[in-house]
């Protein structure tokens, strides 16, 4: 019996790598080039979310004058301050009073909604150095503001439903790195107060730095996240985003097959919509 030339049985062999190869390749540059583009670092956005309709106000009887019925005239700064705004925003409150996170408030498909996160740097293999964009939408807490101080503030994240764009990922921190199995949520309390100054004007944007402790993977350490505020339609949206070094929290890097490296820091971000109780 004749037996094939070396040459000639490495052929179908160098085919089939080469095929290898390209798909590899393929899948690569479909991940870097092709796949949906991920969601953009947390931002103050430029509308208000829309929240279930208020109340209709009760008609008025046959007869009666449109105009609102009031004790001053209607050129009086004590009765115009203390009508509610357009906002639904009374001002005789001001900002004072407990405001809540409100799931009512956007969306978490487009994330106009409230939502806690994470943004972090990994290599992947045949793929290259990439972001990775996890968030969940399970947020409560509310914040008490006195006057014009935040005088306190209680805020927690489920993070078992933290969601990425790779469902692998996703479970691999509930065994690594964040190890949501065993600490399923983060949370933050307000340790000192925050001067707001004065009461923001309808749609302006605040700058605050809010001092507190952080609690994630199991580990409290004392933070400052700077957050942007703002109040519009009577809907208080905050947005920031704060640096994580992993060893500050016991936080060792995840590893696999396909991911080849994991920077040793993240980002958190939050963002939340805030109604008041």
């Amino acid at each position: 019996m004749t037996t094939a030339p070396a040459s000639s049985r490495r052929g179908p062999i160098l085919v089939v790598a080469v095929i290898a190869v390209l798909i590899v390749a393929g899948g690569g540059l479909w991940y870097l080039f092709l796949r949906p583009a991920g969601p953009a670092p947390v931002s103050l956005g430029s509308s208000t979310p829309a929240t279930a309709a208020p109340t209709a106000a009760a008609t008025p009887a046959a007869g009666a004058s449109d105009a609102p019925v009031t004790d001053a005239p209607a050129s009086d700064p004590a009765a115009s301050a203390a009508a509610p705004g357009a906002s639904g925003v009374a001002g005789t409150d001001g900002i004072a009073g407990t405001w809540t996170v409100d799931p009512s408030a956007g969306s978490f498909s487009d994330f106009s909604g409230s939502f806690v996160g994470y943004r972090v740097r990994e290599t992947l293999a045949s793929v290259g150095a990439t972001e990775a964009v996890g968030r969940t939408p399970d947020v409560t807490g509310s914040i008490t503001i006195e006057g014009t101080t935040i005088t306190a503030a209680e805020l927690t994240a489920d993070l078992t439903t933290l969601k990425s764009d790779d469902d692998r990922r996703d479970g691999q921190l509930k065994r690594q790195a964040l190890e949501t199995g065993q600490f399923p949520s983060a949370s933050f309390t307000l340790t000192s107060p925050v001067d707001l100054g004065s009461v923001p004007a309808e749609g302006a944007t605040v700058d605050v730095t809010v001092s507190g402790d952080l609690t994630l993977h199991g580990v409290t350490k004392p933070v400052q996240i700077p957050l942007q505020a703002r109040l519009a339609g009577g809907v208080v949206t905050v947005a920031g985003s704060l640096p994580i070094a992993f060893a500050d929290f016991s936080i060792t890097p995840p590893s696999s097959m396909i991911v080849l490296s994991v920077e040793d820091k993240g980002v958190l971000e939050l963002q939340l919509q805030l109604t008041r109780s």
